[in-house]
């Protein structure tokens, strides 16, 4: 199937597995073609994510507008470069970060939306604040930092061939996200990709982040820096 097809299943599934009202679907444009993407918005999309600073930066003035979102690990030095054109920067998982993230965007004079990334599974391998961080830091960034709003949280599950397996993690981050949501005004909760979106849906996830599902297997022959 096509772009076109794989979008009109991938909406079906989101109808079929969620619990949340209103649900965003932010197709995930790693390593694809600007050609690509452009088709994904002429089929309506109106979000993307990225994870490298670099294919925001060679893509953007080529891509059709769009609302971008930053999913990645995000090197401080590297926040200036984006901070005037995504929406919402979904990996904040320090102090450090969220005070340049801050500072730029002062500079700017806008606010930037954050989510915090949780490492729920304790992964090695993945970036994220534990939860017995996510209250300290919480508490931070809103008494310290005037110009971020938080408007969430964000996880990657561990990847299983089975879904089923990774469902404890998501209602893991389902309870983080309802202990702080209202105290915070939180209203995101990005979790799910290709593999296991339907399960993190069923959890209460309202934000899915797809890439391969919809634009199929990268070539990362094309594979770009930081």
């Amino acid at each position: 199937m096509g772009i076109k097809e794989n979008l009109s299943y991938v909406r079906s599934e989101i109808e079929r597995f969620k619990v949340e009202d209103e649900v965003l679907l932010i197709p995930v444009t790693k390593l694809h073609d600007v050609d690509e993407i452009n088709l994904a918005i002429s089929e309506g999309i109106t979000d993307i994510a990225e994870n490298k600073v670099q294919e925001i930066l060679s893509k953007y003035e080529r891509v059709n507008p769009v609302n971008w979102h930053f999913i990645g690990h995000l090197q401080t030095n590297k926040v200036k470069l984006i901070i005037d054109k995504v929406k919402m920067i979904h990996s904040v998982d320090s102090l450090r970060l969220a005070k340049e993230i801050d500072r730029c965007a002062k500079l700017r004079n806008i606010t930037m939306d954050i989510l915090i990334q949780v490492n729920v599974a304790g992964e090695e391998s993945k970036f994220g604040i534990s939860p017995v961080e996510l209250g300290p830091l919480l508490k931070e960034i809103r008494e310290n930092f005037d110009n971020i709003r938080i408007r969430g949280l964000m996880m990657i599950a561990p990847y299983s061939l089975d879904s089923e397996e990774v469902r404890k993690y998501f209602r893991e981050m389902r309870k983080l996200y309802d202990e702080y949501k209202e105290e915070y005004g939180m209203d995101c909760l990005s979790m799910g990709m290709s593999n296991d979106f339907r399960v993190a849906l069923s959890e209460g996830s309202n934000i899915v982040r797809i890439g391969t599902a919809i634009f199929g297997q990268r070539d990362y022959s094309k594979k770009q820096g930081n």
